[in-house]
């Protein structure tokens, strides 16, 4: 019994004591998969975790701090919500896609296997004339047969137009959704990465990969806070509301603010990364990224607004999307309106962005109730610029025990709660793999 309890203690002994800095999507996911392995110290600045689909207290409200969507195809983000107690069929309003634009493109897919529900959506589409219904099926078909690849990267609009997509086709139906899926122009998006989004998508073999998946609660109770709970549980210490400082990358063991730890892992936007990680390659390369802003305005009415659908596009306006918040949460008179990208909307104060967006939604939306308030979250670097050949670091960082998470590394999507959680996951096992290969030996 001796020898057991012996060995015990040196397999306890040799579990790594593990820092991850960023309790984001990535970085929860990260610490959760290391937690059974690993003595893992989660680190995170400000004192809601979440990143950027979190929870914000704003002018008295709990407000998101942007509608995000997930969809069928989300596998390691449903299973990690599944892990920390989260039942998906409860907390996300499932629906066979839907793209429904009040004023353009209205594409309305069955609940039937792929890829039999596109062609059933395109059939009965409104807004489309059956050339470009063709041009666009036509198109999905050769990009399958293809497997989804392009070949040499080039801008989204400029292949999109070479191969017979109209401008009717552009206007309704690929700028949008270029816009909600990579938060970059057209003009500059990779048409590589759209690819990547559709194979998972409408191009999947599973008939739910393209459902969409709307959150009925806030961010914060979809996941970040059921996973804190969850690592609480399993022995991770949660450090929230300390921003990590600094980290001696010389000395025997990594230090963090002085404290020392096996291995560090960064998992923080990029722009923090850069400083944190003391490595010129990867911040000579995050010195040519550009990023992309998100805004979203949130109205209060005074009474029920009944949109069309609970996401209702818009074609023809600066409110590109808008969310019924009370059919999907509850919040009584509240409608969402998200901007993708830089555009003019930019250049309007809160004010006058208020008064556009409202008289939109005035000319669209029967017996629409009088305003009661606004609120606007502005996220400036929401995202990264999802450019043509975009160079992306790997998860290993340049000095040794060091390691990278993030959406912005995850090289088959764009910045996506999907691309994040795979990226805390990857970094995870590689971290795990690296450990286990240095130090089995002496077990």
């Amino acid at each position: 019994m001796a020898g057991v309890e012996n060995l015990d203690l040196r397999l306890q002994a040799l579990k790594p004591r593990v820092a991850v800095i960023g309790a984001g999507w990535a970085g929860l996911a990260a610490t959760i998969t290391l937690a059974p392995a690993a003595n893992v110290v989660l680190f995170e600045a400000g004192k809601i975790a979440g990143g950027r689909a979190r929870r914000v207290p704003l002018d008295g409200m709990a407000l998101d701090n942007g509608q995000h969507i997930l969809i069928g195809a989300y596998r390691e983000s449903l299973r990690l919500m599944r892990q920390v107690g989260v039942d998906p069929a409860q907390a996300l309003a499932s629906q066979p896609l839907r793209w429904h634009q009040i004023d353009g493109v209205q594409l309305h897919c069955p609940d039937w296997p792929a890829p039999w529900h596109l062609l059933g959506g395109l059939c009965r589409a409104r807004g489309l004339g059956w050339r470009d219904k063709l041009a666009l099926a036509r198109l999905l078909t050769q990009l399958r047969v293809r497997r989804w690849r392009i070949g040499h990267d080039v801008a989204a609009l400029d292949w999109l137009r070479q191969r017979g997509q109209s401008q009717a086709l552009l206007d309704g139906f690929w700028t949008p959704l270029i816009l909600a899926t990579l938060n970059t122009p057209p003009a500059q998006a990779s048409m590589q990465l759209l690819a990547n989004v559709l194979r998972d998508s409408l191009g999947a073999a599973q008939a739910d990969a393209s459902r969409l998946l709307l959150p009925r609660t806030d961010l914060s109770a979809l996941f970040a806070e059921p996973a804190l709970q969850w690592l609480a549980g399993a022995g991770a210490q949660l450090r929230l509301g300390q921003r990590v400082r600094h980290i001696d990358w010389h000395a025997a063991r990594p230090r963090v603010d002085g404290d020392a730890f096996d291995v560090v892992l960064i998992a923080t936007a990029p722009y923090h990364a850069a400083a944190l990680a003391a490595d010129e390659k990867l911040s000579a390369m995050l010195k040519a990224w550009q990023y992309q802003p998100i805004t979203t305005l949130y109205l209060r009415f005074e009474g029920r607004v009944r949109l069309p659908q609970a996401m209702t596009g818009l074609q023809h306006g600066i409110g590109q999307w808008w969310f019924d918040r009370e059919a999907l949460t509850g919040e009584a008179g509240l409608v969402a309106v998200v901007i993708s990208a830089a555009g003019e909307h930019d250049t309007l104060s809160r004010a006058e962005l208020t008064a556009r967006v409202l008289a939109e939604l005035q000319q669209h939306v029967p017996d629409l109730p009088p305003l009661t308030a606004s609120w606007q979250i502005t996220e400036q670097r929401a995202t990264f610029a999802a450019n043509v050949g975009l160079a992306r670091p790997a998860p290993r960082l340049g000095v040794k025990s060091g390691y990278l998470a993030g959406d912005w590394l995850c090289t088959d999507y764009p910045a996506t709660l999907e691309g994040a959680v795979r990226s805390g996951i990857a970094s995870a096992h590689a971290l795990m793999q690296d450990w286990k290969k240095e130090h089995d030996a002496n077990v």
